[in-house]
């Protein structure tokens, strides 16, 4: 037998064994929209909170969404950090004709913080509420999203709670990416297994994180990875390290969000957090490369180079890897037949990886927001 053979024989056993955890774990994940939206007497107070810089595009359509919450007793904390469009000219109109939306205008960034994570800080010290949803300035949530998931929260005694959002872009290979990234992210972080406290496996998500105030605190909130692009994945983590109770929901349906609405904005976005994820170790992106070029690139490429039993283990992984692709779409509400791109978004995956990787290394860190991060700064906040 040749090399060519015996790596897609190992390629098989890996997407096998990591198939079989993610077929299994997705079906441990509840829906939102099978909980019952039914409430205690005397909810807890929520303090919706949302860090807003330049989103005039989107900003208006998502709070117009979270204002029209059903849930009884909740307040509206939007954060402008430093926008320098029309962001603030739309907040403070909103804010005169909207008692429940709190507006706070950050003009400077201090020193040792991310701009995000210092406006939802900010926010979070401006709440009145028992427990803090932090959600992104362009996600737009059905009406009765947060009463379900109070519901969910209260009746499981979480402390936090996450949930996926429903992704749209403007073109069919961008939702083909969001698709097959959900897939990325699903076998790399392995969600279903935040709710096992034996578990080392967390979960944050941007655009749904709702955790009790108390904990929050208790374990620093957003002042303890306030260097951290992916503030929303290690905000779960230091909340479950605190020995604190989490969970995930699918969120399709009820919440959602227009990615990116271009590829090059689609590769500059994922420059702030590509390389945080792998906890700015290059052994780790360069092992996450090799992955997605030899096992999830190559074996489209080796039906047309390999004969033999090569070839037919290389068809063996395809089939694997599309039916696997199709099993995660039907949770998110992405459809099925966007499997055909997959080779392709995992290269471009793959070049984003490399490419933010070089980049953060040559440049010596990161320009987030109009803001420049120093590579030294950002590894100190480890977490």
């Amino acid at each position: 037998m040749t090399f060519l053979f015996w790596l897609g024989l190992l390629t098989l056993v890996i997407y096998s064994l990591l198939g079989l955890d993610l077929v299994l774990g997705n079906r441990t994940v509840r829906f939102l929209r099978d909980i019952r939206p039914e409430l205690p007497h005397r909810p807890p107070r929520v303090s919706v909170i949302v860090a807003a810089r330049n989103e005039e595009r989107s900003l208006r359509t998502a709070l117009t969404s979270l204002l029209a919450l059903d849930y009884p007793d909740f307040e509206l904390i939007v954060v402008n950090d430093r926008s320098l469009d029309r962001t603030g000219a739309i907040l403070d109109e909103m804010k005169s004709s909207v008692p429940r939306l709190r507006v706070v205008h950050v003009a400077g960034l201090q020193p040792g913080w991310l701009g995000k994570n210092h406006a939802l800080w900010i926010g979070s010290n401006r709440a009145s509420g028992e427990l803090l949803l932090f959600t992104d300035a362009d996600i737009v949530m059905a009406s009765s999203t947060l009463t379900r998931a109070v519901a969910f929260m209260l009746e499981n005694n979480l402390v936090h709670l996450a949930i996926t959002p429903e992704t749209h872009m403007p073109s069919t290979f961008l939702d083909m990416f969001g698709a097959s990234f959900i897939l990325f992210f699903s076998l790399f972080a392995r969600p279903w297994k935040a709710k096992d406290p034996k578990s080392h496996c967390h979960i944050g998500i941007g655009a749904f994180n709702l955790v009790q105030a108390g904990a929050y605190r208790q374990v620093g909130g957003h002042e303890a990875i306030r260097m951290r692009p992916d503030d929303d994945l290690k905000l779960g983590k230091i909340v479950k390290q605190g020995g604190f109770r989490q969970d995930v929901l699918f969120g399709a349906g009820f919440l959602s969000v227009e990615w990116y609405a271009t590829v090059p904005d689609l590769i500059r976005g994922l420059e702030k957090n590509s390389f945080a994820g792998a906890d700015y170790r290059v052994a780790l992106v360069c092992l996450g490369i090799a992955f997605h070029c030899l096992g999830s690139v190559f074996p489209f490429v080796a039906l047309f180079v390999t004969h033999g039993p090569a070839r037919a283990v290389y068809a063996a992984v395809v089939c694997l890897i599309l039916l696997l692709f199709m099993d995660s779409a039907r949770f998110h509400n992405a459809k099925a037949w966007y499997a055909i791109g997959f080779p392709l978004t995992a290269l471009l995956f793959a070049w984003i990886l490399l490419r933010t990787m070089v980049l953060n290394l040559a440049q010596g860190g990161i320009t987030w927001r109009g803001t420049f991060y120093p590579l030294a700064e950002l590894r100190k906040n480890k977490v």
